[in-house]
């Protein structure tokens, strides 16, 4: 599996975006754009370990904190200490996780992961979710592209991903067949899980923390799979609710995500908002 350069733009405050779990860096092409665009921030969206384009994991079994020391190890590469780090769903259990090892000036969890105890029945609902997702994952293996032939293929495929099948482009399509089909961490994080803690010491967390919900989410939908957060994350928390949006709301509302995400960072660094945007 050849690895890609990660994507790597602008200049300012650093912001660090980590994907879902099975895709890849390619869910942040838009938003990573409109943030730079803005010339406030320095926009770093690598693909994590055993996803497609990215780094092999050097194990068997995956896990968040294998995860988080990977890209901790490209952050040093790039100079950086620390970073406003935004993860979606399995991104964002490790932009916690990065959090707890002290490497976040702010973290946002889109639809975050690891909301859960080693036992809770949410985790392994989960788990199984995905199991049942086996059969297209061995499409995509088989047939590639060609798996967008098959009848109802474009609203399974975007099933879990997006509230409408017309939420995700062709060309996005395309990649996400790629990435699901190049994915080794399917496997390897799915066993490992089965025995994996969720985020244990949210309470403890030292930066400004934003929650956002995906209203149609069907993955980890609001309230069950958020209540950990709300519950534990300290009171000065934000949440933010983005309705119509499915799982990984990137594809369907770039400018939403974009907005939301410099906004939170604004709040925490106000000087931002004296800068301004370079001329078109």
């Amino acid at each position: 599996m050849p690895t890609r350069a990660p994507i790597h733009l602008g200049s300012g405050e650093p912001v660090l975006l980590l994907h879902p779990f099975l895709l890849s860096q390619a869910v942040w092409e838009k938003v990573a754009r409109q943030l730079a665009d803005t010339g406030r921030y320095e926009v770093f969206a690598p693909t994590m370990a055993s996803h497609n384009g990215g780094p092999r994991a050097g194990t068997w079994f995956l896990s968040s904190a294998v995860l988080a020391d990977h890209v901790e190890r490209q952050m040093d590469e790039l100079g950086w200490d620390t970073a406003h780090i935004v993860g979606n769903s399995l991104g964002g259990w490790v932009a916690f996780e990065l959090e707890r090892r002290g490497r976040a000036r702010s973290v946002t969890g889109i639809a975050p992961a690891g909301g859960w105890h080693r036992w809770s029945p949410a985790k392994f609902e989960v788990i199984v979710k995905f199991i049942l997702g086996i059969p297209l994952l061995v499409s995509a293996w088989m047939f590639r592209q060609r798996v967008l032939r098959l009848p109802f293929s474009r609203r399974l495929a975007t099933y879990a991903i997006s509230a409408s099948p017309n939420g995700v482009s062709d060309a996005e399509l395309h990649g996400i067949i790629d990435d699901v089909a190049h994915c080794p961490a399917y496997f390897q994080l799915l066993v490992k899980a089965l025995l994996l803690h969720g985020l244990r010491e949210l309470a403890e967390n030292a930066v400004p923390a934003h929650l956002v919900i995906c209203g149609k989410d069907r993955i980890i939908p609001s309230p069950r799979y958020t209540r950990h957060f709300t519950t534990h994350l300290p009171d000065d928390h934000r949440v933010t609710l983005i309705k119509n949006v499915g799982h990984v709301p990137m594809y369907e509302a770039p400018e939403r995500i974009t907005e939301v995400i410099s906004s939170f960072i604004e709040e925490c660094c106000p000087h931002l908002r004296a800068v301004d945007p370079p001329a078109s």
